[in-house]
């Protein structure tokens, strides 16, 4: 068997990892690489692998980063299933008609600035006509309901904890007499998140491919950051500001939608407006309530006890169309603006963050990794001066980072897993999903847990096994 990593490697995005078994391949999952413009398209367009030479692919969230370029992988010749759990199938079918819409337009509006120059156009990253072609690969399977993607290999989706429906794969390898378990975790979750169940832990695993993101960093409890995030918005609430959040639309808006819930219901923080205000979070939010089967034990305990419904309450309101958004900055009263992108790169984020940030009563609440070279990671840096719509602007609202909320696993958390993983005869650990910084130093603490065997492959590394 052989391992060739083609995405997410000594990165966080474009997760690719290319499995080759009794002369079948195996991709497992087909991630959008963000990065610098030019890199993006090529990086992007550009498999390393012919697409249509694929017998397989399997998918474990929704996440762009993880799911985002399955429509160029369509488009140059794949036509075999994508594995995948039902939440992510719904969650993914919406987020790539999003994605394609935004690619469409940010092609058109730089192609407007090319025309005056007398330059050559470009075209979107993929069309929307491009992603309608994926959801009818989908192939969907609920959790511990073993099935067979390739002859000889037997894989299994398991709870990864991390967003609706996100699974961990793990795997039997069959070559001739050589038996092979390996377990990819692809994002790894967090016990106590609010709306999503506690990730599984892997067992009786040969080979772990396992996310790195926050290798570095310990997360604190949920309940913890959730107080900071109430705090937050408590005193810009007292000094009259509005709170704006760049989220991504699938996971995190959900789960802050909910904590906004508790801390309305419980009395925690005044009735304010709440606006979510992202057509695909709306879209994502109406797949998380077909779904709820996939909640956690807390949220169903927390409706059946007289509360509302886990993603609706007085005063939220979901804005999809251009002229309710418009409409949002129209309001001066203390206010929650939950947009989207995350890393407030593209989408309707940017206008509020340029009709809020020079304002000292308002608080833009960072409360996801921010990927380099993005607003996001500037404003988390705390740059005195950003750049909006290309015009220069100075940040005087407050910055608040909340890491607390991240949906992915903290240092302790990757340190446990890889634990569980190693109690019966583990052979190696292959790093993926995170930057250098965070990769070396979990070597590290994984060294000190006597847990040597642990690599962090380059891109196009390939591995025998």
């Amino acid at each position: 068997m052989k391992i060739r990593f083609y995405g997410a490697a000594r990165t966080v995005t474009g997760s690719q990892h290319l499995l080759e078994v009794n002369g079948n391949k195996l991709l497992l999952e087909c991630g959008v690489f963000q990065g610098k413009r030019r890199d993006f398209y090529e990086r992007n367009r550009s498999f390393p692998f012919d697409p249509r030479s694929l017998d397989a692919v399997i998918l474990s969230h929704a996440h762009i980063d993880h799911s985002g370029n399955l429509p160029n992988l369509v488009k140059q010749g794949y036509n075999g299933p994508i594995y995948t759990t039902p939440p992510t199938a719904d969650l993914a079918g919406v987020m790539l008609l999003d994605s394609a819409h935004i690619y469409e337009e940010d092609a058109a509006y730089i192609n407007k600035k090319k025309r005056k120059h007398g330059e050559p156009f470009i075209e979107p990253l993929y069309t929307r006509a491009d992603a309608e072609q994926v959801p009818a690969l989908f192939k969907e399977v609920g959790y511990n309901q073993p099935f067979e993607p390739i002859p000889g290999v037997v894989a299994t989706l398991v709870d990864a904890g991390h967003i609706l429906g996100s699974a961990a794969v793990a795997l039997e390898i069959q070559e001739g007499s050589k038996k092979t378990r390996l377990w990819f975790s692809g994002d790894i979750g967090r016990f106590n998140l609010p709306l999503i169940a506690d990730p599984i832990m892997p067992k009786d695993v040969d080979y772990l491919i396992m996310e790195c993101t926050y290798g570095d960093k310990p997360h604190r409890e949920p309940e913890l950051a959730y107080n900071e995030f109430r705090d937050t918005v408590k005193r810009t609430v007292e000094r009259g500001g509005k709170v704006v959040v760049p989220a991504f639309a699938v996971g995190r808006t959900q789960e802050l939608v909910y904590d906004l819930n508790r801390m309305i219901s419980d009395g925690e923080i005044p009735h304010i407006p709440v606006f979510v205000d992202s057509p695909l979070a709306i879209d994502a939010s109406e797949v998380f309530r077909r779904h709820p089967d996939y909640f956690d034990d807390e949220t169903h305990q927390f409706m059946q006890t007289g509360h509302h419904p886990a993603l609706d309450f007085p005063g939220l309101r979901y804005t999809r169309s251009v002229a309710e958004s418009k409409e949002i900055n129209t309001i001066d009263q203390p206010m929650v603006i939950i947009s989207a992108s995350g890393m407030a790169e593209t989408g309707r984020i940017l206008h509020h963050l340029a009709h809020n940030i020079e304002d000292p009563r308002n608080t833009i609440c960072i409360v996801s990794w921010q990927a380099p070279e993005t607003l996001g990671r500037r404003l988390a840096e705390r740059q005195p001066k950003v750049r909006i719509f290309g015009e220069e602007m100075p940040v005087r609202a407050e910055v608040a980072t909340i890491g607390g909320l991240s949906a992915h696993a903290g240092q302790a958390m990757l340190i446990d897993y890889a634990k569980a993983a190693n109690q019966n005869g583990l052979k190696h650990i292959f790093l993926v999903h995170g930057e250098e910084n965070p990769a070396a130093i979990l070597m590290e603490k994984l060294h000190t847990e006597n847990i040597s065997a642990v690599s962090y492959p380059d891109y196009g590394e390939v591995v025998e096994i």
